[in-house]
């Protein structure tokens, strides 16, 4: 152990510290599996007053910081590739009250979601925001990249639901932030700032969660079609027709490989394309309305298969086609853009790259899908046997440049969901303009003026 780890257990006897080299790949590295994880050490605060300390700790040695949750993002944010010292928020996931009037519950930033979701529903409540990563990712990770995930048209993102925060900052000082006020006008909303700001401004210690009441009862439907420019012909006539929770898009090319993964499949035939849509389902009306929804869109030319969920199980083998998109490519170790544009600008925008990935990805898979609904687009790239990582990441890199160029032109945003992190830091250009990064930066050096705080992550 080096002197200023010493120093750091002497300071704070019950602080949990790991330096085994297992321990440090485990916990110096996300999903991008990119970077070599080197930590310095991981540091396992209990409570407050040690993450406080182990802040002060750092600013007296100049050691950088990587807060660690669950590490499910997809960008780098949470990658400990310098030395630095990772603070596991692993041991901080306690429930630390609910309050029946406010309708609120306070929360440890360690907690994962799944947990956060549970202990709502004790209450006969829901915490809304939800993805097929319930069960690893925290929500102290959510809040760092304002998660949206599967059901944003009906309930929006993370930054919709917290109505509190306590954060250290870079100067060792806890703030409270907004206190579960529901109206609150006096003066700048720190909370939404910290919400997105992916850990480079202070390392959040508390969370209180807004809930809500339960969802009426639910259908699943999913509809094949065999065109690009059929899915927001769909998605118009769902949300005409519907009471929408979810719309989300896959290829046939996601659909290989989550069949490939252990997933039913769906129809007998095959289709370029697929939707899976979820919306309420609690009378015979609105039942009778996905009917009319699929009859309509059938009619059209717009859909040439569909099912309707008839139980739980089907409804829940529906959504595995979606879900299990991600963990069917990991063992692939897919190139991965995250991206975001206004809705209406989707079709133009998709036959764009479709057109770019067909010139510059012609021996590569290519697949797409998303939260179609409400503007994100997941575009993974399977590397072929045999290309080396490097050369894999050279000709993705140089198509994602091309990706930014048209994502500024449609006014779109390089990260929808998952932060700008390592991953995308070179392309923030294309989603923010100089004078907006310039500003970022002069946040960054007020609230952490030594710049400990997930150094290189969004900007150098």
């Amino acid at each position: 152990m080096t002197a200023p780890l010493a120093e750091l257990a002497a300071q704070l006897p019950h602080l949990a510290l790991k330096t085994a080299p297992a321990d440090l790949e485990y916990y110096g590295r996300d999903w991008t599996r990119r970077w070599a994880p080197t930590p310095l050490a991981v540091a396992m605060p209990g409570t407050v007053d040690e993450v406080r300390g182990i802040v002060r700790w750092a600013l007296l040695h100049g050691i950088a910081l990587v807060p660690s949750g669950g590490r499910t993002g997809l960008s780098g944010g949470a990658v400990a590739a310098n030395g630095e010292l990772v603070v596991s928020f692993e041991r901080m996931n306690r429930v630390l009250g609910f309050d029946p009037v406010d309708r609120t519950l306070t929360v440890e930033p360690g907690i994962a979601l799944e947990a956060l979701q549970a202990a709502a529903k004790q209450h006969g409540l829901i915490y809304p925001v939800d993805f097929a990563a319930r069960g690893s990712c925290s929500i102290g990770g959510n809040i760092a990249t304002n998660a949206g995930g599967i059901r944003v048209i009906r309930y929006g993102n993370t930054r919709e639901w917290i109505v509190g925060l306590k954060l250290v900052d870079g100067r060792g000082d806890l703030l409270d932030l907004n206190r579960g006020l529901i109206k609150n006008s006096s003066g700048y909303d720190l909370r939404h700032l910290v919400i997105g700001s992916e850990g480079t401004l202070g390392l959040v210690v508390e969370a209180s969660v807004r809930l809500t009441d339960p969802p009426p009862p639910s259908n699943v439907m999913l509809f094949a079609l065999p065109a690009m420019d059929a899915l927001m012909k769909v998605f118009d006539v769902c949300r005409r027709g519907l009471t929408l929770s979810a719309f989300e898009f896959f290829t046939d090319r996601a659909l290989h490989h989550v069949l490939a993964h252990g997933a039913q499949r769906p129809f007998e035939g095959d289709s370029p394309y697929y939707v899976v849509t979820e919306f309420d389902a609690a009378s015979e009306a609105q039942q009778a309305a996905a009917l009319a929804v699929f009859e309509e869109c059938a009619g059209q030319g717009w859909v040439d298969d569909g099912v309707i969920s008839q139980s739980e199980a089907q409804a829940a083998a529906l959504w595995r086609l979606r879900e299990g998109i991600t963990e069917s490519l990991a063992p692939h170790k897919p190139y991965k853009n995250d991206i975001s544009l206004r809705i209406s600008a989707i079709p133009a925008f998709m036959h764009e790259m479709a057109a770019i990935f067909t010139r510059e990805y012609p021996q590569f898979d290519v697949v797409w899908f998303g939260h179609i609904g409400d503007g994100n687009l997941h575009i993974n790239i399977v590397r072929p046997p045999g290309l080396d990582d490097e050369s894999f990441i050279a000709q993705c890199e140089h198509v994602t440049h091309l990706l930014g160029e048209r994502l500024q032109h449609f006014g779109g945003s390089i990260s929808a969901e998952h932060g700008i992190g390592l991953v995308k830091k070179p392309h923030l250009g294309s989603t923010r303009s100089a004078a907006e990064i310039e500003l970022m930066r002069g946040i960054k050096r007020v609230l952490d003026p030594a710049g400990i705080l997930n150094p290189g992550k969004l900007f150098d």
